[in-house]
């Protein structure tokens, strides 16, 4: 007879083994009109592609790329980019990332982004999909300079919406910081339980299984800018902006990720120009 404590130890040592520990450490920097990465680091699966310029030397595109393509319970995400002064870095992902149901353990992610002065970085990655019955955990860290600017955004689809899937089980944590020159600038903190009444609060989600957040951070925001967001609306779902010192917030909730992404996409298309001199490249890999 097969003793029983020690087949569930077996099966524990087995499901740790399959645990993915995974991260990477990104430096960029300038040299004349090029930014360029510098420094790379990586171990388990987390790995970048070759960076493109799509827009000329100055921006760097860089893909974030994920192989196993899931996150399960027991994973472990983490990625540390540091943008040196005058850089500018573009990220983006190739697809969805899909947070699996757990047994039991979470599953983390912890991105943390330090940018130095004239630096810009954005955080372009494509959205979340938390199925029902995942235990995931994602925070988020961005560090700027005096002069530095950041621009990024989350989707977060709960459930596996076009399956019909509801997010009837698990637990979804969002940790957020913004610092500028080690001084807090903005924080929130998100939690939601699967089958929880506030995933059907007005207050909350009012039963949009679809959120998301744009932030744009820089020295200055103008009311050109808090204008030209307000002149955007979304195709379906709710969207609203707030201007803070020394950012500028938009939220979307609804029933649709075709039109939260369209709807930043119209958002940050209409800051670029103003902000950062450029008018908006959309990435090719989202035409793929």
């Amino acid at each position: 007879m097969v003793d029983a404590a020690a087949a569930q130890t077996t099966r524990d040592d087995a499901s740790k083994a399959a645990r993915w520990r995974a991260r990477l450490e990104l430096t960029y920097r300038r040299e004349h009109a090029r930014s360029y990465l510098a420094r790379r680091a990586h171990s388990g699966p987390l790995v970048v592609q070759k960076s493109l310029y799509p827009e000329g030397e100055r921006v760097c595109q860089t893909i974030i790329v994920h192989p196993p393509g899931g996150i399960a319970g027991g994973d472990s995400l983490a990625i540390e980019v540091a943008i040196e002064p005058g850089a500018h870095v573009q990220f983006t992902t190739p697809g969805a990332a899909k947070w699996y149901r757990s047994s039991g353990a979470a599953a983390r992610q912890v991105v943390s982004l330090e940018i130095g002065d004239e630096g810009v970085l954005e955080w372009l990655p494509q959205e979340a999909i938390v199925f029902s019955g995942a235990i995931a955990e994602m925070e988020a860290a961005i560090d700027l300079a005096p002069t530095a600017v950041y621009v990024g955004w989350d989707i977060v689809c709960l459930g596996r919406t076009a399956s019909g899937e509801r997010f009837a089980a698990g637990r979804l944590s969002q940790r957020l910081s913004v610092r500028r020159a080690h001084a807090l600038l903005f924080a929130e903190r998100i939690e939601l339980c699967g089958g929880g009444a506030e995933l059907d609060s007005p207050v909350v989600l009012n039963g949009a299984p679809i959120f998301g957040t744009l932030l744009a951070v820089a020295p200055a925001i103008t009311d050109a800018m808090l204008a030209g967001w307000r002149e955007v609306s979304a195709a379906e779902g709710d969207v609203s902006v707030t201007r803070l010192p020394g950012l500028m917030v938009a939220r979307y909730r609804g029933a649709s990720c075709e039109a939260a992404k369209a709807c930043f996409i119209s958002l940050w298309a209409r800051l670029r120009p103003l902000l950062l001199g450029r008018d908006a490249v959309v990435p090719r890999l989202w035409s793929t």
